[in-house]
Parts: C-alpha cells; structure tokens; sequence
C-alpha cells in the first residue's frame, strides 16, 4: 500500500513539473519575442494613409499579421504607451514633441520618413496684403473671428490655442475633421472671402488651391519632421518588424502623389503596391535584403 501511496506522489510532482514547465514555455510564447501581430495606429488625416498601408504590405509579405486601429493623435500616443498599439506612421516633431515626452520610455522615435513638411495657419494667395500671423492682428473681423481647425487633441489644434493665446487674436477655433475644415474653406475660397485653416504638406489642399502657409516671428508650427513612431517592446517583441520600420524613409512627394489618386478613386491598397513594385530596391534596403 505505502509503495502505491508513493508511486502516486510521485506521479502527482511529476505532472506538477511538467505543468510548471508548460506554463513556462506559454510565457515564453506570450512575452512578445515571438510576435507575429503588428498594430497600426491611423489617424484620420490623408497623410496617414499611404505610408501605413505600403508599411502593413511589406510586414504582411515578412510574414507579419497586421491590424489597424483608427484614433485622433492623442489616443494613438495613449495606445502606444500602453503597447495597445505598435506603430504609428505620421508623427509631426516638434508639433507632436508634447507626446513624445509625457510618455518618455513608453514609446520612441524609430524613423524619419521625411525631414521638412511645411504646416501652419494658410491663407488663399488672393490674400495678398496676408502674408504671416501678425498681419492678421486687429483684422479678425474680416474672417467672421474664426479659425478653422482639425480634430480636438490633435498636435496642430493645441499649438493653435496657443497662438490664439500668443497673440491675444480675437478668435474662435472650429474643430473639425479634416475634410469638414475643409469644406468650409472651400466654400469660403470659391467665394474668395477671406479664410484661415491650418494647412499641411503633403496634402492635396496644395494642388487643388492656391495657398501660402503664413509665417511667423514666435516660433510657431516650425518646419516639421515627419516620423515613425513605435512602442518600445517592439524592438525586442518583433525585431524583423523593428528593423524595417527603423530603416523606414519616404519622400514627402510620393506621399502626396499617393494621396492625389486616392483621392481620385484609387484604393489605397493599389496606390501602395504600386509604390512597393515601383520602388522594390528601397525596399530591399528596408528590410535588410
């Protein structure tokens, strides 16, 4: 009997064992050293759209599923910090340096797609006697004392208030999507009233319509760098994934060429694999080959 008990106790601690070392290989497997989900941040800006959907391509013929997840700015940096999200293509620095330091050691730069995007409040060139911030002091009237702006949270809409703030201008700022602040600068273009957006390359604002970004003597909306922002678990959870999007760059005339024929009835996915076939040796580069 006690050669039955034993011979039972044992069996019992090696079933234990064994579980244990399971458990510990499922850890192992869940760590994200074998990650093979890469998680888009997308913003609803045109410029968002090409650069990711070339980058979800290129991860998904490495090998990589993909998912994206639309946010405005602050929730795609929010999604980053929590390892929620793991890329986030469109990053504007210094616009969005805000983020970039409130969530320091969460998340990090990984690459510059681009080094110089003009952006700012704009104007229609009929605005001749308008050419930078201060001239629009005092003159607030003439523009109904709006401001016409993106989504609440975004980068853009925050340094705005701080214009307004700067400058004691007598406006209002409309937050909308970018194709509602759109539409009513169109509206108010084709009338040629007097309107103020803010305004951004790329962007086909800039084909369509004739604009100048306003300049100004603050410092405001510097020339910013477009970057690729990624959690920092990637690095060690997906380090193929990590070492193409560190190699990541894109001119910012392809993204605008690309945004044009979206715009103009192209899926977005076509207008990427064009660029991909096109453009085959840079990515070879990207991806290490």
């Amino acid at each position: 009997m006690k050669k039955i008990l034993l011979m039972s106790l044992f069996v019992l601690m090696m079933t234990v064992v064994a579980a244990c070392s399971s458990d510990k290989e499922d850890d192992k497997a869940s760590s994200g050293t074998e990650q093979k989900t890469i998680t888009f941040g997308v913003t609803p800006w045109t410029s968002t759209v090409p650069p990711t959907k070339i980058a979800s391509l290129i991860l998904q013929d490495m090998g990589y599923e993909v998912k994206e997840t639309a946010a405005d700015a602050g929730s795609v940096y929010m999604g980053l910090s929590r390892g929620d999200l793991d890329v986030f293509m469109d990053a504007w620095v210094p616009m969005h340096q805000t983020y970039l330091d409130k969530f320091e050691g969460k998340i990090e730069s990984t690459a510059v797609s681009y080094p110089e995007a003009d952006t700012g409040w704009t104007v229609p060139t009929y605005m001749e006697d308008v050419n930078s911030l201060e001239d629009l002091k005092g003159r607030e009237g003439e523009f109904d004392n709006e401001f016409y702006g993106i989504e609440a949270g975004a980068g853009a809409t925050i340094e705005s208030d701080e214009i307004i703030e700067a400058y004691e201008f007598d406006f209002k700022q409309v937050s909308s999507s970018e194709g509602g602040m759109l539409a009513q600068a169109q509206r108010l273009m084709e009338q040629e009233k007097p309107v103020v957006f803010y305004g951004w390359r790329p962007h086909t604002m800039f084909n369509k319509f004739d604009l100048k970004v306003l300049t100004n003597e603050k410092g405001f909306f510097e020339t910013s760098s477009v970057e690729v922002i990624t959690n920092s678990e990637l690095k060690d959870n997906a380090p193929e994934a990590y070492e193409f999007l560190s190699n990541w760059n894109i001119s910012l005339d392809e993204v605008e060429e690309m945004i044009v024929k979206i715009e103009e009835g192209q899926e977005p996915e076509e207008v990427a694999q064009e660029w991909i076939d096109n453009n085959q040796d840079k990515v070879n580069e990207m991806i290490g080959k």
